[in-house]
Parts: structure tokens; C-alpha cells; sequence
């Protein structure tokens, strides 16, 4: 496992460094005053194509590590390489359009989703098993087209979570690594190897691409490289549910609780005020951070100032990942604990937000540094 992490992390670092070089003027960057913008100058927004670079060829290369006895235990053949990249394809495909157009509406891209989710319930067999509630679950085995159902739901709206918490350096490839060792720590217990390379591939690919996107943000995973985290664990969490029944279906939902919440509070917020649920703003939690408590950091080089307030957002935020993560591992096998740290964090994401809109956060981090 260790030699496919290295193979992985290499190749992603190497090769999101070429996609650097060679595409450093392809695609169209945002326009000054979008709201997703929290830099200054051209990058690049193409750091997907050297994430599934080094995930896929290091999936690939497994029977030559195994040849060359550096990859233990694996069966090579259920990993079924040929059936992910096939159910990747349209949704990271349509995410690589976008990257270089910006012309693609979200409509499209929520079909081209849609399309790998209705992909992956046709490939790989995925389907949620079961919600880890007695009462329900009885009935839930009775309707299989339920689980295929919320299987498709979470294929088709993952990606487009990760692309969402995609706004600062380093947040959205820190949360998908975290989130990919998790998932490998887990199938690992339950003596699951193929499932667990899977994760690690992704994890070291992007520890990769992060060592160029942190700190000083030279690269940006982009639509592609969201959509290919977002798929890519979705399928995972699921099949780890599906395939053991010792793992609790909260325990995918407690690892990404964060992106999924914030989608959905998203969702939320813009329907109250009659807009688009699809429409871009900058009220999201991690916007609020960066505006609210790391504006007064200065510079005397603008751009220099942005971009530490934009990295220094990333740590804030990485306390939402302790109150995730750390639970889920303790935990993956509990469903009543699972659903309470669930509910804890939503409260705590509500109490957050409102803190910020009122204003109440900055006075608490100002007596902090008193």
C-alpha cells in the first residue's frame, strides 16, 4: 500500500506540475468581480487533470508492483479500473469543459453527474443497503430501487458539494484527503484491500496536486478535479456500506457532513430569498471566514495579502474536519452516536453562520488576541 501511495503522489505531483506549464493560458479565468473570486492574476484551473492522472495510473501500474512484490494482497481484478474510469468520464470530462470555457450551465453539469452516478448504480451494483434504523430498514430492504435511488442522489450531488467548498487554497484537496484515509482506515478493518486502494490512490494523488495548490495556490483542482473527489468517494463510502455490514451507513455521511451541509444550508438560504439554488454568491461559510475574521490580515502587495487571508480561511476551517473526522473513525460502526455528531454539527454550522452574519465572531476573535 505504501509503494501504490508513493507511485500516486509522484505521478500527481509531477504531472500536475506539467499540466501547470502547459496549459498555464488555457481556459478562461473568472471576471474580477465574480463572486467566487479570491485571488489575483491568471491560474490555472486544470489541477484535476493531474489528480486522475496520478490516481488512475497508480490503480493501473498495481499488477507491476505485485510483480515486483511491493503491493501485498491485492486483487488486482475487483478493483475493475476500466469500469471507474468509465464512470468517471462524463462528469470529469464535462468538469475539464468548464475549466476551459466557464460557458457550460449548471444544468449540464448536473447531468453530466447525474450520467456517472446512473454509471456507477449500472457497474459496480451500487446501491445504500440500508439507513441504520430498525424501524425503517425492514421496509427498505423490501423497495431495492430506494437504495439505488439515494445511491444516484449521492453520486449525482457530491461532486458538485466538493466544488462548492472549492473557494480557498488547500480546503476542498484537504477535506477529499482527510476524507479518502478515513474511508482506507475503515475498509481496512474490515479487511476490504481493494476498496482501501482505491482511497489511498486518491489521497496520495492529492497530497500531489495540494503541494502546489498550498500555499501559494499555483494550480486550482477546478470543476474536474471536484468532480472526480466527489464521485470517487461517494462510490467509495457507498460500496464500503454495501459490501460490510458492520459499517454503519452514517459513517459516510458523517465524513462529509461539511460539503454535504453546506450545499444544502446553501440551498437553503438562496430559495428563502427566491434565487437559483444553481446561482453563485459569496455567502458561503467559508467566504464569511475569509470577509469576517482574516480580513485584518495586510500587505503591502496586494496580491500577497489576498493570498495569505485565503490560506489562513483553510486553517479556521480545518476545525470543521476534527469535529468530522475524528468521530467517524471512533465511531464508523454506531449508527445512534453517528446521527448525533451529525446533528451537533449542523447545529454548530447554523450557530457559526449566524455569528458571522451579526457580526459576533469578529468581537470573539478580536478579545482572543487582546
Amino acid at each position: 500500500m505504501l509503494s501504490l501511495a508513493t507511485l500516486a503522489f509522484l505521478l500527481s505531483l509531477f504531472g500536475t506540475l506539467w499540466v501547470r506549464r502547459l496549459f498555464f493560458r488555457v481556459g478562461h479565468g473568472y471576471a474580477s468581480d465574480a463572486p467566487q473570486r479570491f485571488h489575483l492574476g491568471h491560474v490555472p484551473r486544470l489541477g484535476g487533470l493531474g489528480l486522475v492522472l496520478g490516481w488512475a495510473a497508480a490503480l493501473a501500474a498495481l499488477p507491476a508492483l505485485q510483480a515486483a512484490r511491493m503491493a501485498g494482497n491485492i486483487d488486482v481484478d475487483s478493483i475493475r479500473l476500466p469500469a471507474w474510469l468509465l464512470m468517471i468520464a462524463p462528469a470529469f470530462l464535462g468538469g475539464v469543459a468548464e475549466d476551459v470555457t466557464q460557458r457550460l450551465p449548471v444544468r449540464r453539469r448536473l447531468l453530466l453527474t447525474a450520467s456517472s452516478g446512473v454509471l456507477a448504480c449500472w457497474l459496480l451494483g451500487l446501491a445504500v443497503p440500508r439507513l441504520g434504523l430498525p424501524w425503517i430498514d425492514a421496509a427498505w430492504a423490501s423497495w431495492p430501487w430506494l437504495g439505488i435511488g439515494l445511491a444516484l442522489l449521492a453520486v449525482t450531488g457530491l461532486p458538485h458539494a466538493f466544488n462548492i467548498i472549492d473557494g480557498y487554497n488547500g480546503l476542498a484537496g484537504a477535506v477529499a484527503m482527510v476524507v479518502c484515509l478515513a474511508l482506507a482506515h475503515v475498509a481496512m478493518q474490515v479487511g476490504d484491500r481493494e476498496l482501501a486502494s482505491v482511497a489511498v490512490a486518491l489521497a496520495a494523488a492529492t497530497a500531489g496536486f495540494l503541494v502546489w495548490n498550498y500555499p501559494r495556490g499555483l494550480i486550482f483542482a477546478g470543476d474536474a478535479g471536484a468532480y472526480l473527489w466527489g464521485i470517487v468517494i461517494a462510490v467509495v463510502g457507498i460500496l464500503l456500506v454495501q459490501r460490510h455490514d458492520i459499517v454503519s451507513p452514517w459513517f459516510p455521511v458523517l465524513l462529509l457532513i461539511y460539503p454535504v451541509w453546506e450545499t444544502l444550508f446553501s440551498m437553503y438560504r438562496k430559495l428563502a430569498r427566491g434565487d437559483s439554488p444553481g446561482m453563485a454568491d459569496a455567502l458561503h461559510l467559508h467566504q464569511l471566514v475569509y470577509r469576517r475574521i482574516v480580513r485584518s490580515v495586510l500587505h503591502e502587495d496586494e496580491a500577497e495579502g489576498m493570498l495569505q487571508r485565503n490560506n489562513r480561511t483553510t486553517v479556521y476551517l480545518g476545525s470543521f474536519m476534527v469535529l468530522t473526522v475524528v468521530p467517524a473513525v471512533l465511531f464508523w460502526r454506531f449508527s445512534a452516536v453517528l446521527m448525533g455528531f451529525c446533528a451537533l454539527f449542523a447545529v454548530s454550522y447554523v450557530l457559526a453562520y449566524v455569528s458571522l452574519v451579526r457580526f459576533k465572531a469578529q468581537r470573539v476573535f478580536r478579545r482572543s488576541r487582546m
